[in-house]
């Protein structure tokens, strides 16, 4: 069995790599995975790595390591049914009761995809070829705005799917749901005159829930990254930095300033009283925090720490922000994303409107005979 293991090289920060069954380093992953150690953050690092060490796995129990550059859609078919079948068989007439979600394999599937695309591109290894369908004849509807998008076009498609429930729009927390997971975290006692709870744990979910930063860019923040406003605005810089104790990272290295209000900023200031010598923050803490909440039933059924950026993204344009102004806030590389994820929240204002037209056409001046 391959393993998904914890190193800290020379260089002094934790990262991820795969082992195979005689503990040996699987080459050809630890190859990809060190090309982009650097763009990834070190979370990320280990979920690819997870998913290539069980790819690993399979093809240790098919005894097929050494062909992996010649797999094809059978053999990664039959991984994703090694998945859901426990990973110990490949055909199974009862399901175990411990399944990964769609979610879970879709994300395998992914890594595995991007893996075989860069051996591809590096190695000329065919494997991507015969797991890709070519480009589709007719391109899909774009948004009004998609001449301002340098992505890519439409890039090939599986033809090894996993079939996942739709869901059009993001999942999003309610106001009142986000005010009881913050109060779940440290309430004021005004008895005691003072914050009753974990008051670190509230100033992270208000970071989310106010500025729409993901979570590694919370973690990764540092004291000096929250600027108090004296006076004026308050604001943090997400500052990319490679090395965090905590293993976050912002996404692509991006860096950008982030607005913020004046109770966001008195909280930060009486967060600062309470502390003294604290150890970074972990994911894994955040994570846990979420379960004790779920456990005590604070917020909604399946709520993750991203809802809270959802949920700012939308309020932000039901509000009429701009798209350009929420994606710069977000830190979104391309407008289009944002309105790829967020469209739909103008979407009925835009249609309402439209049942006006008679009002338009109105004042239409049409001149001659037409």
């Amino acid at each position: 069995m391959a393993y998904c293991l914890a190193v800290r090289p020379a260089s002094g920060e934790r990262t991820w790599t795969v082992v195979d069954a005689s503990y040996a380093t699987v080459g050809p992953v630890e190859e990809w995975l060190e090309a982009h150690r650097y763009l990834w953050s070190p979370n990320t690092v280990r979920g690819y790595a997870t998913s290539l060490a069980q790819w690993w796995s399979f093809l240790e129990q098919r005894d097929e390591t050494g062909q992996w550059t010649e797999a094809g859609v059978p053999a990664v078919a039959g991984f994703l049914s090694w998945l859901r079948n426990g990973r110990t068989v490949e055909h199974s007439l009862a399901l175990p009761d411990d399944v990964p979600s769609a979610e879970t394999l879709h994300a395998r599937l992914a890594a595995l995809i991007s893996f075989y695309q860069w051996q591809a591109s590096v190695h000329d290894v065919p494997v991507a070829g015969r797991l890709l369908r070519g480009q589709p004849s007719r391109a899909p509807s774009r948004g009004l705005l998609a001449h301002l998008d340098a992505r890519r076009g439409p890039a090939p498609s599986s033809l090894v799917k996993v079939r996942r429930r739709r869901r059009d729009r993001p999942p999003l927390l309610l106001p009142q749901e986000i005010q009881a997971i913050i109060d779940g975290c440290a309430s004021w006692d005004t008895t005691a005159g003072d914050w009753k709870g974990n008051l670190r744990d509230r100033l992270i979910f208000a970071i989310l829930a106010e500025t729409g930063m993901r979570l590694g860019e919370v973690l990764g923040m540092t004291i000096g990254d929250f600027v108090m406003g004296l006076g004026g605005t308050a604001y943090i810089e997400v500052v990319p930095r490679a090395g965090n104790a905590n293993g976050a990272r912002v996404k692509m290295m991006r860096p950008r300033r982030v607005h913020v209000g004046a109770d966001l900023e008195r909280l930060f200031a009486g967060y600062l009283t309470h502390l003294a010598c604290r150890a970074a923050m972990r994911e894994g803490t955040v994570r846990d925090k979420v379960t004790a909440l779920k456990n005590k039933g604070i917020g909604p059924a399946g709520w993750t720490p991203h809802w809270f950026r959802h949920s700012h993204a939308s309020a932000l344009l039901l509000a009429g922000t701009p798209e350009w102004v929420v994606s710069r806030r977000l830190g979104h590389a391309h407008v289009q994303t944002t309105i790829d994820l967020y469209g739909w929240v103008r979407e009925d204002e835009a249609l309402q409107a439209a049942a006006n037209w008679k009002s338009y056409a109105s004042g239409w001046k049409v001149s001659g005979e037409r």
